[in-house]
């Protein structure tokens, strides 16, 4: 839980559910594997709206982390570096690995909590970090 006391960063992504339908339709199994851990891709079952959700969860992490992801800058993330799974609530988690896990040490950040939605044809995740 984030304590009054605690210092906070945020990240936010958008992403367009067709985007994502049309990309995976187009290269299949090489885009999922490249972008989304296995059980990633089990959870949301080809869904585009989750997996949509998923890819904005990425992006927004690495923007809370204050990097970009690894294909556009050297000190970025990786797509695997950061896993968004849901407990059987529903609620969305996050696991950060490899470079996404050793700059959240480096900044201290040893809470998270995400937010996912989709609607009208939009994916967002919003994610908050905290010591």
């Amino acid at each position: 839980m984030i304590t009054n006391h605690s210092t906070l960063t945020t990240g936010v992504d958008i992403v367009e559910i067709s985007r994502i339908a049309r990309t995976v339709t187009r290269f299949g199994d090489r885009f999922l594997e490249r972008v989304y851990t296995p059980a990633e891709i089990r959870l949301a079952a080809c869904r585009p709206a989750e997996l949509a959700a998923r890819f904005a969860a990425k992006e927004a992490v690495a923007k809370a982390l204050g990097v970009g992801m690894k294909m556009l800058s050297t000190t970025g993330i990786g797509w695997h570096d950061v896993e968004v799974l849901s407990r059987p609530s529903g609620q969305p988690t996050l696991a950060l690995r490899g470079q996404a896990k050793t700059l959240a040490a480096a900044q201290g950040w040893t809470e998270w909590a995400i937010s996912l939605s989709h609607d009208g044809g939009i994916a967002i995740a919003f994610v908050v970090a905290s010591t």
